[in-house]
């Protein structure tokens, strides 16, 4: 209808959006619309008619004209083209994929695969090669990954000095058990507990976050001899039938009876906390929990430096020292969790646990400790190590060669190549950004996490919190048509998950920012 009523219409169009909405009529607001349309939507443009639709037509002669289907919010969505984003250089070019459609790919998922899995978008992305912080799909196209295959990508696709490590090793040996011996996972236990803290020196080798923090609850259990373990609410540590039990999101739990003697306390939460940033009083509620809901001892505390699924949380200052003491007192051991925070992501840190000056004594990690290639490790005292030989212990893929090989390429690419310094300079400066995006868009309620490890939290009202998840997920798939990779977490699937490889760079940052404000814009 618009385009009819302007087709009949020839007169110039006033060089103002402010003009054209000036001009008092629903044939200036028509206007706006199609001369953003004609000028591809430059963002102002379409800021402006998103704008103008959202407060309604002008008033003339004393009443508000009604406001066309055409002028509505949703209809300027829809018809206004997203604008063409220009990804930084990339000396790259994937070779031509021979595989299956991706409607084939759809359709063979849909009937063989798991039907429990899924992808966050209207029009899910197929992705066939990939290069540092670089993805393609079946088309060629190239996207921006700042969301690293969930945070498990850490010295960038493909790395060279990864590859070559796992091709040298699987053309010796692919797989011998831990009945024979082998140099790959001797030495890289060696250089794996030369990164850790205090008495941190025995390394257990398994295949996934879930599988290293089951056999942290039964290291716990076995050494102090007590069975209650307390996690904090928000958390996520797996979906193996223990670890499930310990993650307190009902998004990710059965409705079936899982692990008993589990407790969640008070997340310490410095956004949507009841006490703000006040660590010691979060504290308190472990000590309640203690006194009123076990037998007065306790096996372990588990926590999330930074909370990952649920939305990069930062714990409130203060907390962990607090807590430590508390488990301590009343026999427990503190297990850190650093599936996604570990492995230099935070910048300041190798560990994120250290970022609070505390030393577990229990480090279970996965996702970036080899590069994508299946593996995760569970590091402790020897004291408590010697607790799980009172039985026969195996594990027949864990400390696999290949993967063994391919982690310690990695230790040695994030000291090579500066990636922790890099984690620091280029998540300060991104956050920084995004700081500036939040004192643009209102939507923006939290800016938070450290380094590369960082979040933002969209709200309707910034004095009510009220989560903008639908508006999360309509950002989401905009990035994601404008060709950046970002993920989503939360409660409330509100918040952008922004965690790229460690390769990172302020240009690629540069580009993520631009990508965001313009899907802001349009929300």
């Amino acid at each position: 209808p618009a385009g009819a009523a302007c087709a009949s219409v020839t007169p110039a169009l006033p060089s103002s959006p402010l003009s054209w909405r000036n001009a008092g009529s629903d044939h200036g607001c028509a206007l706006i619309l199609i001369r953003s349309l004609m000028l591809r939507a430059s963002s102002k443009a379409v800021a402006t008619c998103l704008r103008i639709a959202r407060q309604g037509t002008p008033v003339v002669g004393g009443e508000r004209a009604t406001t066309p289907r055409w002028l509505s919010v949703q209809a300027v969505q829809e018809q206004a083209p997203l604008p063409q984003l220009r990804l930084p250089p990339f000396d790259y070019a994937p070779q031509p994929y021979k595989g299956p459609s991706q409607e084939e790919v759809d359709a063979l998922r849909k009937e063989y695969v798991n039907p429990g899995i899924f992808h966050y978008y209207k029009r899910p992305v197929m992705l066939v090669d990939a290069k540092s912080q670089f993805c393609f799909d079946q088309n060629g196209r190239r996207y921006l990954d700042a969301f690293a295959g969930i945070v498990t990508v850490s010295v960038g696709h493909a790395h060279p000095k990864v590859v070559q490590a796992q091709v040298d090793q699987i053309s010796a040996m692919q797989h011998v058990t831990t009945i024979y011996q082998n140099h790959q996972i001797a030495l890289y236990a060696r250089e794996l507990a030369n990164k850790m803290p205090g008495n941190l020196k025995v390394c257990y080798f398994v295949n996934s976050g879930a599988e290293a923090n089951d056999l942290a609850m039964l290291m716990a259990r076995l050494y102090t001899g007590n069975d209650a373990i307390v996690g904090l609410r928000n958390c996520y540590h797996g979906l193996s039938p223990m670890s499930m039990a310990l993650t307190a999101h009902k998004s990710w739990k059965y409705k079936i009876p899982l692990a008993s003697g589990i407790f969640h306390t008070t997340n310490p939460d410095p956004y949507r906390g009841q006490y703000g940033n006040d660590g010691q009083r979060y504290a308190q509620d472990l000590q309640e929990i203690v006194e009123n809901d076990t037998c007065g001892q306790l096996a372990a505390f588990y926590h999330e430096t930074i909370q990952g699924v649920g939305g990069a949380v930062e714990l409130a200052e203060g907390y962990l020292p607090a807590a430590y003491d508390i488990v301590r007192r009343n026999g427990g051991v503190c297990v850190a969790d650093e599936v996604q925070g570990g492995f230099a992501r935070l910048g300041s840190h190798f560990w994120s646990f250290e970022s609070h000056g505390v030393t577990p004594d229990i480090v279970t990690m996965a996702k970036g400790i080899a590069n994508g290639f299946p593996m995760a490790a569970v590091v402790t005292t020897p004291e408590i190590a010697r607790t799980v030989a009172q039985r026969l212990h195996l594990n027949t893929f864990g400390g696999n060669p290949v993967a063994c090989a391919a982690a310690r390429a990695v230790l040695e690419v994030i000291e090579e190549e500066g990636l922790q310094q890099n984690a620091l300079e280029v998540g300060s400066y991104l956050k920084q950004q995004l700081h500036g995006l939040a004192r643009k868009h209102s939507l923006i309620g939290h800016v938070r996490g450290q380094g590369l490890m960082l979040g933002v939290e969209l709200v309707r009202d910034r004095s009510t919190k009220e989560p903008a998840t639908s508006e999360c997920a309509e950002a989401l798939e905009m990035i994601k048509d404008m060709g950046v990779l970002i993920g989503k977490g939360g409660r409330h699937g509100s918040v952008f998950r922004i965690k790229p490889p460690l390769c990172f760079t302020k240009d690629d940052a540069d580009c993520l920012v631009n990508a965001i404000d313009l899907a802001l814009a349009r929300v």
